[in-house]
């Protein structure tokens, strides 16, 4: 894998007297599988922390158990069942505008109080929509239902959604969903990195967003996962790079 073109973008930010913040999102999670022992092998072997989105109507106890050997793990929330109420041939979206507010207020409380007893403090009540898409119109009530941040995908506009809410997104998915869901290609990911990286720099987006890597464990394939544990290898301990935990990006 050539990285070259990461390396010169983090020597800019270290010509600059900067340091690219990162930060790690993993989404879907439910219970303890081989590809969540691997994800936590990799997280280890780097020592960098991950931030576990778990899908709280079909959590298993064995997701708990894992989550406590796992020392530099935050759970966040992803949405309440990851089911589809779109309309026909509208995106998939769970928490859309065509339900009533609330019902979708009441599953995501369940949702939050399950993940919260299941996880005491390595839960941070952050709500992760899944399919990264939610009603903007329900965005300004989540302080309310006791949430501290949401996260979806793309650079934000601003720093805070409403008034108590930060906003940390992810900006780097490996995975090319519409063409089988396979690995995208490293040239690909990279370009992803690099780009989000740029743009902070120049000040073209939020400067103080740290750069979200976005993976899926449950569907990884080989490729993918080599370039994981490639993009961890050779940013950790960069002088121009740092790892953020959940506390950390999603700070008031």
């Amino acid at each position: 894998m050539s990285f070259a073109r990461l390396d010169d973008e983090l020597a800019r930010w270290a010509d600059a007297g900067r340091v690219a913040t990162f930060w790690w999102r993993d989404d879907d999670a439910v219970a303890a599988t081989r590809a969540l022992a691997r994800l936590a092998a990799l997280a280890r072997a780097h020592d960098v922390p991950v931030v576990l989105a778990v899908v709280p109507a079909a959590l298993e106890s064995s997701l708990g158990e894992a989550v406590e050997r796992l020392s530099q793990c935050t759970v966040v929330q992803h949405g309440y069942a990851h089911a589809n109420h779109a309309p026909s041939g509208a995106k998939s979206c769970e928490l859309g505008s065509g339900r009533p507010r609330a019902i979708v207020a009441r599953e995501l409380d369940a949702g939050r109080e399950r993940l919260a007893a299941t996880f005491g403090d390595r839960f941070l009540p952050v709500l992760v929509p899944p399919w990264n898409r939610i009603d903007e119109a329900l965005v300004a009530g989540l302080p309310s239902l006791g949430y501290v941040g949401l996260s979806t995908f793309a650079p934000r506009r601003a720093r805070r959604s409403a008034p108590g809410l930060v906003r940390c997104n992810a900006h780097v998915d490996p995975i090319a969903w519409r063409e089988g869901r396979r690995f995208a290609g490293t040239e690909r990911a990279l370009d992803a990195v690099v780009r989000h990286l740029a743009q902070r720099r120049e000040g073209t987006v939020d400067a103080d967003e740290p750069t979200g890597l976005l993976t899926h464990h449950l569907v990884f394939d080989e490729d993918a996962w080599h370039f994981a544990d490639a993009l961890l290898g050779r940013t950790h301990g960069h002088a121009a790079a740092r790892w953020l935990g959940a506390a950390q990006a999603f700070a008031g």
